[in-house]
């Protein structure tokens, strides 16, 4: 038995399948196969229910994932133990949403860097229902995702700021009323995929206000470009760290029953990386409170 087998393990429970767990882990399906197959025979024991045509765990096999979680967890955690860095060196894998990579991420990354150059920050793109599945697979270590209505299990949170929703327009139109623009002006809309065009959604819904959509984007840069050129207007989260290439438009306030957008950290709460992953957290704050006073709408 090894590690990587005890990953796989792991990686089928957390993947329902074997061959998505191939996907999770970077092997094939017959390897996956194998390896469970060599790892029942070595314990004696009937990890998988095989009678059905997908096999599933047996209450043995998941009594013993979450042992094999601890262990993993453990070997995780070997090397930065003994040498007393606590995992402040290597590689941190880390996801953000879209809305954060032009601010606020590259911010606290910079500053985390500066003070532990042996640490190199891998960032990796996306949404936040995307990211937290990364997360909780073991894909990631940490992520900054908007706050979702129902975390999952294993995962931990650390708030980072609120960001309330604003409206986007072109320094063209006349009107700076939001309702009045929201009306009177193609709508771009955010991706209702991302937890964000949801609640975009929600409110529009909830203030009974119809906009005509005219698209429908992922990035904050492509809806502000968009904006800029008076294609439309838009709604997007206050950031609280303003992008380093920010564009000249109107950012208007929705008052005070304005949807608000909930940042934060999320990790897996049995990672080893548990230090490294605190200490991103602590430089997410500080790149708040250094650069949010200077994002205000009007």
């Amino acid at each position: 038995m090894s590690i990587r087998v005890l990953r796989t393990l792991i990686a089928v429970e957390e993947n329902g399948t074997f061959s998505a767990a191939a996907d999770a882990v970077f092997v094939t399906h017959a390897a996956v196969s194998q390896q469970m197959k060599s790892l029942e025979e070595e314990w004696g024991l009937a990890v998988f229910d095989r009678t059905r045509r997908t096999p599933v765990l047996t209450p043995t096999g998941r009594a013993l994932v979450s042992k094999a979680r601890d262990v993993v967890a453990a070997y995780d955690g070997l090397v930065p133990s003994v040498l007393g860095d606590d995992g402040l060196r290597g590689k941190l894998m880390l996801g953000a949403v879209p809305t954060t990579l032009t601010g606020l991420a590259p911010t606290a990354i910079s500053m985390l860097k500066e003070e532990y150059p042996e640490l190199h920050v891998s960032v990796y793109p996306g949404l936040t229902n995307e990211l937290l599945l990364q997360v909780e697979r073991g894909n990631l270590d940490a992520a900054i995702v908007s706050k979702p209505n129902l975390l999952p299990r294993r995962l931990s949170w650390q708030d980072i700021a609120a960001e309330p929703m604003q409206l986007l327009a072109s320094t063209e139109t006349e009107s700076d009323d939001p309702v009045h623009l929201l009306q009177n002006n193609p709508f771009i809309r955010f991706s209702r995929n991302a937890v964000v065009g949801m609640m975009i959604e929600q409110w529009l819904q909830g203030q009974k206000i119809e906009v005509n959509d005219t698209m429908e984007l992922e990035g904050l840069e492509a809806i502000s470009s968009m904006v800029l050129c008076n294609l439309g207007v838009s709604i997007a989260p206050r950031s609280c760290v303003p992008a380093m290439n920010q564009l000249s438009l109107k950012c208007l306030s929705l008052g005070p029953q304005a949807p608000v957008r909930q940042l934060g950290l999320v990790s897996r709460d049995d990672s080893a990386r548990a230090r490294v992953i605190d200490e991103m957290h602590a430089r997410l704050l500080r790149a708040v409170a250094a650069g949010g006073r200077s994002s205000k709408a009007v």
